[in-house]
């Protein structure tokens, strides 16, 4: 169980996340309305989670779908599309698998949750639709690019950005709304800018080649060191860990 300062704690460094995203879209011309945070849960226990889920938060990100599952069978989970108002009258959370996702455990995935921020290849396409069609269901999906082309890192390449997206925009339980990526790690923010130019790049010209439809127009870029210069790049995604949960007990 948090202490209320640990309570208390929490609801501050949200609203410091908060007045940042606030901050970067004012630099950007933006409104704020538009960036949708996801707070990142996977090294968090599930008494946070709950103060979190208290505060307003419904957005919740895991990296791994054996995580995602359990908590998800001790919390609930909202049956909301990505794109849907925090409207659910039982106060659900919203889970987004934003992991590596293998094959495997795609229909494991699915009976838990439908928002998926790391489609990387034309064969894990091709599972979510086979296991989608069998459920009766619909998958929110981006496409996971490697943009600076790491070895250890996941995500397609750039060079395959045409055959993944026709791959999804052709499957009718896939509904296709943007793309993701995570540019390699560095304490500088300003060094990520150019990886998340790429991916807002990369977006136009898909839309412009008319190999992604009117509703792909999201990017989720930006974790706790870089965040606000995702953001002032086009991110309409941020996905947020410690900047949330920094001094809070019970993690």
């Amino acid at each position: 169980m948090l202490t209320p300062e640990g309570i208390e704690r929490l609801r501050g460094n949200l609203a410091d996340v908060r007045g940042t995203i606030a901050e970067a879209c004012r630099r950007a011309g933006r409104d704020p309305g538009d960036v949708r945070l996801v707070a990142v849960t996977k090294y968090v226990d599930l008494d946070t989670i709950r103060a979190l889920l208290a505060t307003g938060v419904r957005d919740l990100g895991e990296n791994r779908v054996q995580q995602l599952v359990s908590r998800a069978d001790t919390l609930g989970a909202a049956d909301l599309e990505l794109l849907a108002p925090d409207s659910d009258a039982k106060h659900l959370p919203r889970w987004h698998m934003i992991g590596h996702l293998q094959r495997n455990k795609v229909k494991a995935l699915l009976k838990h949750t439908r928002i998926l921020h790391s489609l990387d290849s034309v064969r894990l396409t091709h599972e979510i639709e086979r296991q989608a069609e069998k459920l009766g269901l619909t998958v929110d999906a981006l496409l996971e690019f490697n943009v600076a082309g790491e070895q250890a890192k996941s995500g397609a390449p750039l060079e395959e950005a045409g055959a993944l997206a026709e791959a999804a925009s052709r499957s009718p339980h896939i509904r296709l709304h943007g793309l993701m990526t995570m540019p390699p790690f560095d304490p500088d923010p300003e060094a990520a800018r150019p990886h998340f130019a790429r991916l807002r790049e990369l977006l136009e010209r898909l839309r412009g080649d008319g190999a992604v439809g009117p509703d792909c127009v999201h990017l989720s870029m930006g974790m706790t060191i870089d965040y606000a210069v995702a953001i002032e790049e086009g991110a309409t995604f941020v996905r947020i860990g410690s900047a949330l949960f920094e001094g809070v007990t019970g993690n």
